[in-house]
């Protein structure tokens, strides 16, 4: 296992960590698609479409082109909220990460360096409507480059960002994630952060 270290993000690694966030979130592209494809509803449209037709036309390429041209559209569709999100984080808290996230207290952007380069980050901002009874600092963007994980980064930074939640004097750290992230979702809850609620495929996890 090549060594890491963790530390605070600098402008010079800016295009790094842009690119990390951007193939982190193209992951996602394959395993959305994989669930529309199990959705029942789905399942009559690729099976009925392309039936009625064959039964309507008599043609079984008719029908084979049909079926093709659907999940052609189901994968363009699965792309398109992530897309859509990833294109609003990088016009907003991405767009200026320094600002963001370095300029006022009780928010950073750390990042975990292996061989002179970034393979993963994670960040922390206030949240945004915190409980009258708790102050809460909300994890956003973890990610960790596809070969380096396995070694413990991702559960590296969590913990520096739970620290900084500490030293801050944050009494609940919170965050929000898809149902489709299995592996991040065992890691969050193997660190103690519970599902508060769920809504649509996304869930809300907090750690007190």
């Amino acid at each position: 296992m090549a060594p890491y270290h963790i530390r605070k993000y600098r402008e010079s690694d800016r295009q790094r960590v842009l690119d990390l966030y951007s193939q982190g979130m193209t992951e996602h592209v394959p395993i959305t698609y994989r669930h529309i494809l199990k959705l029942p509803r789905t399942q009559v449209v690729l099976l009925g479409v392309p039936l009625a037709l064959f039964l309507g036309s008599g043609s079984w390429l008719l029908a084979l082109m049909a079926g093709l041209t659907l999940l052609a559209a189901l994968r363009f569709l699965a792309k398109i909220p992530l897309t859509q999100y990833l294109d609003n984080c990088l016009d907003t808290d991405m767009s200026d990460i320094t600002k963001t996230y370095l300029s006022k207290r009780g928010s950073c952007f750390w990042v975990a360096e292996s061989e002179g380069q970034v393979v993963g980050m994670v960040a922390a901002l206030p949240a945004e409507e915190p409980t009258l009874r708790k102050k809460q600092v909300e994890l956003f963007h973890l990610s960790v480059a596809s070969e380096c994980r396995g070694q413990g980064i991702a559960k590296a930074l969590v913990r520096t960002l739970l620290q900084f939640a500490r030293d801050q004097g944050y009494s609940e750290v919170v965050l929000a994630t898809s149902m489709l992230q299995v592996s991040a979702l065992a890691l969050y809850e193997s660190m103690g952060f519970q599902k508060r609620h769920q809504y649509f495929y996304n869930w809300s996890w907090a750690l007190s």
